[in-house]
């Protein structure tokens, strides 16, 4: 039993060392306020705070639209954004976030994948196509490759590549059988 007549338990806090006695009249005095520098911004807080802006998750466009053929070159694409720059603000400090796309993967959802360094673009340019051996349904998606860094104040740090992977797209896949049928006489 305590000398103020209480059990000590789970329900009363014990002291671990000696009691410092506070000195009447003089409150104690609260820690100081560090205030954040450019030098202590990390790659993690600043990509928490701005991967979903910075770094867009693009979408594949297919051409023909939601179907294809079998052995027929079906054309893929992305939107061309070129590089992104953000603001975004991080413990008191404007942090500006630059991503620019160098690569992109494309994944055909045939267990296939090919990677390029443009976005390709629709029709009548066939500059990334695909070819699909079997029918079936199918999901594409890109994953871009962004060559990252970030300024606070003076100073720019290069973060090297973020992988950002975009939404899926379907794609019904369809062969296309010759039937010979005789002409009405």
């Amino acid at each position: 039993m305590a000398p103020d007549g209480t059990v000590p338990g789970p329900t009363r806090c014990q002291p671990t060392g000696p009691i410092q006695p506070q000195q009447p009249g003089r409150p104690g005095t609260p820690p100081p306020v560090v205030q954040p520098r450019p030098e202590d911004i990390t790659w993690e807080q600043v990509l928490a705070e701005s991967k979903d802006v910075a770094f867009p998750k693009l979408t594949v466009h297919v051409q023909p639209k939601d179907k294809t053929l079998v052995n027929q070159d079906t054309i893929v694409y992305t939107e061309n954004n070129g590089p992104t720059t953000v603001d975004v603000p991080l413990v008191g400090l404007m942090v500006t976030v630059t991503a620019d796309p160098t690569s992109y993967t494309w994944h055909f959802g045939d267990g296939t994948s090919k990677t390029t360094d443009t976005p390709g673009k629709p029709y009548p340019s066939k500059e990334i196509t695909h070819k699909y051996m079997k029918r079936g349904n199918v999901v594409l998606s890109v994953t871009v490759n962004y060559d990252a860094s970030f300024t606070v104040g003076p100073i720019t740090r290069y973060l090297g590549d973020v992988l950002i992977t975009g939404p899926s797209t379907p794609l019904l896949v369809r062969e296309a059988v010759p039937v010979l049928v005789d002409p009405p006489r």
